[in-house]
């Protein structure tokens, strides 16, 4: 479809501007503007400071200024996209911030005024490191007050898996520790250009005031990166890293070391992470 911002379609901007999408930057692009939109609105654009990551041709970043975003960065690492992005800034006078550079690199409080909203169609290749980062900062309440990114289907899965499933998981644990993430939209592979071999999904994460249950998060993110690591063996055995008294650790937290990490709900990491750092 052809928007009524006045720039042509996302397939004749891809054409014009020799975007091919290139898998070693994990891009597969949006093309339905329709899609972009509701993806914004879902994302609570209108009127909010938002940082985008990986815009691409800017089929997002036109569905977030259409939906009335009173301002977008837009950080892209693919130089052969920043074209694009300058005529949709032309398009939104003032309104758009277009970043070449590597997200994991950049820090937005330059461009937006917190708190703003993370929406973004992330790169499969460095989405679940951007999305813990976001989840754990040393302080909280984070400067962005809610996230609403892309994923594949399987990934989105584990961020909102409870405990006893199997995908459940540390993104489960990090993702709700600190913030109500829910599946708000799922998209087949023929929703991208090029289709991607699994479908997709976008999550939602609100950012909770404080987190559920005190924890410090360098400790918590050890405990549970090593507990799940070897998540078929008991605790006591997946654990023993933390030390020879770990089944002490595993009672005083509250925890039996026979379970499996599999079955430790949220509030079970967090009183072992507190163990562990009192030790």
């Amino acid at each position: 479809m052809t928007a009524n911002d006045g720039l042509p379609p996302l397939r004749a901007v891809i054409a014009a501007h020799e975007l091919r999408a290139r898998k070693a930057l994990g891009q597969n692009f949006l093309l339905d503007l329709n899609l972009t939109a509701r993806i914004a609105r879902l994302g609570g654009a209108a009127g909010a400071q938002v940082l985008e990551v990986g815009p691409g041709p800017g089929g997002l970043t036109r569905g977030l200024l259409a939906e009335g975003a009173a301002h977008v960065l837009a950080v892209e690492k693919d130089p052969r996209a920043l074209p694009a992005l300058a005529e949709i800034a032309a398009a939104y006078p003032g309104r758009l911030t277009a970043l070449e550079g590597d997200a994991l690199a950049v820090d937005p409080t330059a461009h937006l005024t917190a708190p703003w909203k993370v929406i973004a169609n992330l790169p499969y290749n460095v989405g679940t490191e951007l999305l813990v980062r976001w989840l754990t900062p040393p302080d909280w309440p984070p400067p962005w007050s809610s996230l609403t990114l892309m994923f594949q289907r399987e990934v989105a899965q584990r961020i909102t898996a409870m405990p006893g499933s199997k995908a459940y998981g540390r993104l489960a644990v990090l993702a709700q520790w600190r913030a109500e993430p829910r599946i708000v939209m799922s998209l087949p592979p023929e929703a991208f250009l090029p289709p991607p071999k699994v479908h997709s999904a976008v999550v939602h994460l609100a950012a909770l005031p404080a987190p559920r249950f005190p924890a410090d998060p360098v400790v918590l993110q050890r405990v549970v990166a090593i507990g799940f690591n070897q998540r078929r063996k008991m605790l006591r055995a997946a654990l023993k890293g933390l030390g020879p008294d770990v089944e002490d650790r595993l009672r005083a937290a509250g925890l039996r070391p026979t379970d499996r990490a599999e079955v430790v709900p949220l509030e079970g990491w967090c009183a072992l992470a507190r163990v562990v750092a009192d030790a």
